[in-house]
């Protein structure tokens, strides 16, 4: 038996493939691009250009066969998909049909579409009408772009208390974390882009290690370039997401040049293909292979396509014999071409077919009426016009908008019928759903509404048209990054239908959505000139406002949700967007009122309770907090958010085991958790459990490497273990994250001093004043450095100006009181007593003793030289269980009391002799070397 030959299907494709007319020059270049080492390689992209049916799709299936014979894995990618995402999941689909997947990537995508879901579930459930929609919710509505939660897309500029916004972000991870399971899926989900595309270049790096080449195909560029430019372009020539292989060529088509806001800076990269219409020579050729050769039909085809090559090919498919077959030359190329087929049934499918936007199979079955017609779905598939990708196809526009416009003119009625009938076929698509979400939660249910509200707007724009327009609210609501794929529907059943007013809103959509604030422009647009009902221009204020909470706008914001709320007074969803926006400004009052509105018109939801909660706790009000927290927790078990807000106002309220256990929960439910294990290492060090809290810092400081409070509280942490080196690295940090932060510099420094940096802690604490120069923490540090440092004087004023900010603070009058005795001035007395009158009083209240307290009152009985008192408040210290760095600081601070009050160096040896005794065996040695160092 003779071994395995060609294929009938490869004979015939290279049959077809070497009756390919024109364009030869084009397609060598390409060739020897693809003979070349690829290292040689300059130019690696090619733009093929030109208007419409001059054969720019059929130059791109020639160059990709071209590509198969030298062994390439191609893709091929046109108007079909509406965004990056989409582009990458295309290119990843066919590269698996080869025998080449991306396994990592589609690993990562089927990660990235399930979290997508349970997002959107999540989101979605339990919401009323016009509630948040799962895309908005997970992004626009909860804000969590303009909250910086996401690096590399915004940082917070407003002027809020950073620990409010750092409480606002933490909502909102919280609630997500009910679906996402780990950080890493909440950055899936929240910038897939980020995150999708170096695993993409990976996989796409290793497929173009087994094969010679890797060509991906671009097409209808003009209407996807908008979309993949940017994308596009840093693939190929940066390295934001990792670097390309060079046998890697790209191929885009499209009718214009490309962008130069994109590729100016390029074009020494670029192979540029410019195409024309057929010399009269190659229009010939053409028609001699399909065997027309009359003379007088050739004059006709080529002044009826005016030799453009889709024509030409369109009209040849009929195989007209001689002049009798033409008739009247007057027409157009398609009209020709319709009358040129001789049998009816195939007119009329090809006719009803254009009135689709796309076709498969069963979009056929439902466009062509004659049942005995159905089986000629094969024979439209391989005509010229026809563009057949993957089991999916759409004529080519120069051919379809003819069509449309043949029909449209010859019966307007049997126009108006056949698309209302393709319109209620499209509704009787759409799935029923019975889960208990919104219809416009599913992806498909939209998919199918979108198609049945093209051919509406064909049959009968003016009825369709405002329906349409309220349609786009839910658009925007559920699906925001659809909106475009809406407004290029407007444009083409404007153009199909020739109606000029569906044109200019969709020209008027589009020019909002090339804005810089696409969802606030596209809602402005809609309020201004559509004719909306009450319930409608509420409904698209509010998605407004949630526009510009994103754009951190929130006095607009507010504006919004009050024009809401002047037009349906009761929405308990307008109060609660106002709420929510008066909370991120730090207006909790007024918050609070809207939130309570809210909760009482029937919002009692978790997502409600969970922000008043929020709301109380920035108030101080803890047992309210702690009761809304309770309730979101009854209402969602599963939301970790709920169980960490509690979490935290126990902690806060001191309830440290309540705490523990609340963290605990949401670590479990959610391991990856990084804000929460930050949380319960906050409550570990409160509870002087520094080997623990400092575990939960490392790993959620690994899970998010650049989180600054989660960073400072590991500095804290380590000062509190004595590992001052350590926390001036993570000072550091934060300093270079937020360098306009006086607290960062002031703790820094306050490390520096520690280890004895006098110089390193005093430009710091400049810095911090500089910053912030009246605050009384940073004048009293500097000021004890300045008394370290023999300047008195300065240390003196620098103490006088915390005490007026802060006239009862012990620590301040007890180094006033050491500076006091440097002079030589009586009054140190006073402030001593004072130390003790402060600390005493605090001692007498019903709340627990604090560490830093009682060690003041150590300090302050010793320079009193009163050493029976001050080994009892030495007991007293000690019986709280001070972590080492507690105890270093006060041998640190007893060491230098010495220096400036030699009398009481007896009873600093005995003190400082017990603190040494104390120490935790866990004391890092560095840590006892140094207060060796420093007895006095």
């Amino acid at each position: 038996m003779a071994g395995q030959g060609l294929s009938r299907q490869e004979l015939i494709r290279r049959q077809r493939r070497n009756g390919f007319v024109g364009r030869r020059g084009e397609l060598a270049s390409f060739r020897d691009a693809l003979q070349r080492p690829s290292e040689e390689l300059t130019q690696f992209l090619f733009h093929i250009r030109g208007p419409g049916g001059v054969g720019k799709s059929t130059l791109v299936r020639q160059l990709e066969s071209a590509a198969h014979e030298a062994r390439a894995v191609t893709a091929y990618v046109d108007e079909s998909v509406t965004g990056v995402v989409e582009a990458m999941t295309a290119i990843g689909a066919q590269f698996a049909q080869q025998g080449t997947p991306l396994k990592r990537f589609d690993r990562l995508l089927a990660t990235y579409q399930q979290r997508r879901h349970e997002a959107d579930a999540g989101a979605a459930a339990g919401q009323g009408p016009s509630g948040p929609s799962p895309s908005t919710a997970i992004v626009s509505r909860v804000g969590l772009v303009g909250m910086g939660m996401i690096p590399g897309v915004g940082a917070f500029t407003g002027a809020l208390d950073p620990n409010q916004v750092a409480a606002g972000a933490e909502q909102l991870r919280g609630m997500l974390s009910a679906r996402l399971r780990s950080y890493d899926d909440v950055q899936l989900v929240l910038s897939p882009l980020q995150v999708l595309t170096p695993v993409f270049l990976q996989d796409l790096a290793e497929a173009a290690s087994r094969r010679p080449w890797v060509v991906l195909f671009f097409d209808t560029y003009e209407r996807t370039g908008p979309l993949l430019d940017d994308w596009l372009r840093d693939v190929l020539v940066s390295e934001r997401y990792g670097e390309l292989p060079a046998n890697v060529l790209v191929v885009t088509a499209g009718q214009a040049r490309l962008d130069p806001k994109y590729w100016s800076d390029w074009h020494d990269l670029v192979v540029d293909l410019p195409l024309e219409p057929f010399t009269d020579a190659e229009a010939r050729q053409l028609l001699a292979a399909k065997n027309v050769t009359d003379e007088r039909t050739i004059e006709v085809i080529l002044h009826l396509s005016g030799r453009l090559p889709l024509l030409v090919s369109t009209l040849a498919e009929a195989r007209p014999v001689d002049a009798a077959d033409v008739g009247d030359p007057s027409g157009t190329a398609v009209e020709r071409f319709l009358k040129w087929e001789t049998e009816p049934a195939r007119r009329a499918a090809a006719l009803a077919c254009a009135l689709p936007q796309e076709l498969d199979e069963d979009v056929f079955c439902a466009a062509v009426d004659d049942p005995e017609a159905r089986e000629l779905y094969g024979w439209l598939r391989s005509m010229p016009f026809v563009i057949d990708r993957a089991g999916r196809c759409h004529y080519h526009e120069v051919v379809r908008t003819a069509m449309l416009r043949l029909q449209r003119q010859q019966s307007p009625s049997r126009w108006q019928e056949q698309h209302t009938r393709l319109a209620d076929t499209f509704r009787e698509w759409r799935p029923r759903l019975d889960d208990g979400t919104r219809p416009w939660v599913n992806e498909r249910w939209r998919a199918f509404r979108l198609q049945e509200t093209y051919h509406r707007l064909c049959a009968d724009p003016g009825k369709a048209l405002p329906h349409v327009l309220y349609d786009l609210l839910y658009v925007q609501d559920y699906d925001p990054a659809a909106l475009r794929r809406w407004a290029q529907m407007l444009t083409r059943a404007g153009r199909d239908a020739d109606v000029r007013e569906v044109r200019e809103w969709a020209e008027h959509l589009l020019a909002a959505l090339d804005a810089p604030q696409p969802g606030v422009a596209a809602m402005t647009l809609l309020l201004s000139r559509a004719t909306l009902d009450q319930a409608d221009r509420a409904y698209a204020y509010r998605l407004r406002a949630w526009e510009h909470i994103d754009a951190e706008e929130y006095d607009r914001a507010v504006a919004d949700f009050m024009e809401a709320l002047a037009l349906e007074p009761e929405s308990a969803r307008a109060f609660h967007g106002r709420g929510y926006a008066y909370y991120l400004t730090g207006r909790f009052e007024e918050a609070l009122a809207d939130f309570d509105r809210g909760i009482e018109n029937g919002l009692r939801d978790a997502w409600v309770l969970f922000r008043r909660g929020h709301t109380y706790r920035s108030l101080g009000r803890y047992a309210e907090a702690l009761a809304d927290f309770d309730d979101a927790v009854q209402i969602a078990p599963g939301v970790a958010g709920a169980l960490a807000g509690r979490g935290e106002v126990y902690r806060l309220s001191g309830r440290h085991a309540e705490a523990l256990a609340d963290f605990d929960r949401v670590v479990d439910i959610n391991p990856e958790a990084a804000w929460a294990l930050a949380r319960r290492g906050q409550t570990y060090r409160s509870l002087g459990r520094c080997a623990e809290a400092l575990a939960d810092f490392d790993r959620a400081i690994e899970l998010e490497p650049d989180r600054v409070w989660m960073i400072v509280e590991r500095g804290l942490a380590l000062e509190s273990t004595g590992r001052y080196v350590e926390a001036t690295v993570d000072f550091g940090r934060a300093v270079e994250l937020r360098p306009g932060r006086a607290v960062d510099f002031r703790r820094r420094g306050q490390a520096y001093r520690l280890l004895g940096r006098y110089e390193d802690a005093l430009a710091d604490f400049g810095r911090a004043l500089h910053i912030a120069p009246d605050n009384c923490w940073t004048l009293a540090g500097r000021g004890l450095i300045y008394r370290l440092m023999g300047r008195c004087e300065e240390a003196s004023a620098d103490l006088d100006g915390a005490l007026d900010v802060g006239p009862d603070n012990c620590w301040f009058h007890y180094e006033k009181a050491v500076v006091l005795h440097a002079l030589g001035d009586p009054e140190r007395d006073g402030h001593l007593a004072r130390v003790v009158e402060l600390v005493r009083a605090a001692l007498s209240e019903e709340t627990p003793a604090e560490i830093a307290d009682l060690g003041n009152l150590v300090l302050a009985y010793s320079a009193m030289l009163q050493r029976e008192e001050a080994e009892r408040a030495l007991d007293d210290f000690l019986s709280l269980g001070p972590p080492a760095g507690r105890i270093g600081e006060l041998m640190i601070a007893l060491a230098t009391q010495v220096r400036v009050i030699p009398e009481a160096g007896g009873n600093v040896a005995l003190l400082r002799r017990r603190l040494e005794d104390a120490l935790p065996e866990s004391t890092p040695p560095a840590l006892r070397e140094l207060l060796r160092r420093d007895r006095g």
